[in-house]
């Protein structure tokens, strides 16, 4: 059996341990609880005939005050780069992340995920910007952690990736 580290990367209050629990246990809770840290939850998946044992590591958001331990992504094989759709600057904080995490350990596997698609009427992002990125060969997704909505396929997707990509 294959085991790769997954990061969850994004703001605080993006969704990121939503998408964890909905992935892992099928689960969605209104309560909202900050990580402090890192919190490591596992998921087997198939790709295949290859049996593949995921390590989430859901870490703490980051913001203005607080910014990501580095030293939480070594090892890692990919990452999920989450942004709110109602909150812009998650966006924007979201890239930022994504540039520090590249210029420190090169080209990793991510996707992007823009989260909340159940709020898509309160959305602050816009479709050029979606195909900006898009254009860049970015691998895109819109999800919801409280329907259900692309979550599996986040997780799914990124391990394809991550697959083609071992040496």
């Amino acid at each position: 059996m294959i085991q790769k580290k997954v990061c969850m990367l994004g703001s605080f209050a993006v969704g990121k341990t939503s998408l964890v629990k909905r992935f892992v246990n099928s689960i969605f809770s209104e309560e909202y609880l900050t990580t402090v840290g890192v919190k490591v939850d596992k998921r087997l998946v198939k790709q295949g005939e290859t049996e593949v044992n995921l390590m989430l590591w859901d870490l703490h958001g980051e913001d203005e005050f607080q910014k990501l331990r580095l030293s939480y992504l070594r090892g890692m094989s990919g990452y999920i780069l989450v942004a709110d759709g109602t909150r812009k600057i998650t966006l924007d904080r979201a890239l930022a992340l994504q540039r520090n995490t590249e210029a420190t350990f090169g080209p990793v596997p991510f996707i992007l995920v823009l989260n909340k698609a159940d709020l898509a009427g309160e959305w602050q992002l816009s479709e050029e910007q979606i195909e900006g990125f898009l254009s860049k060969g970015w691998l895109i997704k819109k999800t919801s952690a409280l329907t259900g909505e692309g979550v599996a396929e986040i997780f799914e997707l990124l391990t394809e990736r991550m697959l083609k990509e071992t040496p």
